[in-house]
């Protein structure tokens, strides 16, 4: 009677069903198993990436713009040269020019007539003054500069000679690491109470 019953239920699949769903599971197992490694590496990948991007902008130096290059390179060296005249000053050669300087700086501010010899007819070698002289004023040596030479405006002053003796009028002197002496602008120059030379009136300044 009871086998009668199994057939007319049909065969018992509980079992199979069973076994189905623990293939299935361990089907889902293996999958996960298989795409979780390739999460863990892209995500791994992803994040080395934007770790070299993050590096290389803090790594990557700020690069100045040319004019902004230019103007620092400009102040460095701005403050380079004046470092230097600084320990110039400072320095035996540059104390001796700043006292021949100090002692004509009365008679040069107003214009006074200051009594010279003519001492050299030529500048120290490597001078960028125009045209000018060694002149001695009160025991000291300076150098008597007139500027560039136009047309024939300092025709007279080529006749002077070594030893002469001039009368000078001045309205600057200033100094320069590069001379061993004070350089007095030469306004006015008499020479045996004539007038070998005198400065033309600036025109068009202030």
């Amino acid at each position: 009677m009871k086998n009668e019953r199994n057939a007319l239920n049909g065969p018992d699949l509980s079992g199979d069903r069973s076994i189905l769903t623990k293939r299935t599971k361990n089907m889902k197992k293996a999958i996960y198993a298989l795409i979780l490694p390739l999460v863990v590496v892209s995500g791994l990948v992803f994040a080395n990436r934007e770790i070299k991007k993050e590096t290389s902008k803090k790594s990557t130096p700020n690069i100045v713009s040319t004019p902004g290059r230019n103007a620092g390179f400009k102040q460095w060296e701005a403050t380079l040269e004046d470092i230097k005249f600084k320990q110039w000053q400072a320095s035996p050669a540059g104390l001796k020019v700043l006292a021949s300087a100090a002692k004509i700086r009365k008679p040069t501010s107003t214009s006074a007539n200051m009594e010279a010899v003519i001492t050299s007819l030529s500048l120290p070698a490597g001078s960028r003054l125009g045209f000018g002289v060694m002149a001695r004023i009160n025991g000291e040596d300076y150098i008597l500069s007139f500027g560039l030479e136009k047309s024939n405006e300092f025709q007279q002053l080529h006749s002077l000679k070594v030893n002469d003796k001039i009368i000078i009028r001045s309205h600057f002197v200033s100094y320069a690491p590069k001379y061993s002496y004070a350089i007095v602008a030469g306004d006015y120059i008499e020479r045996e109470g004539k007038v070998i030379y005198k400065r033309a009136p600036r025109t068009g300044g202030c």
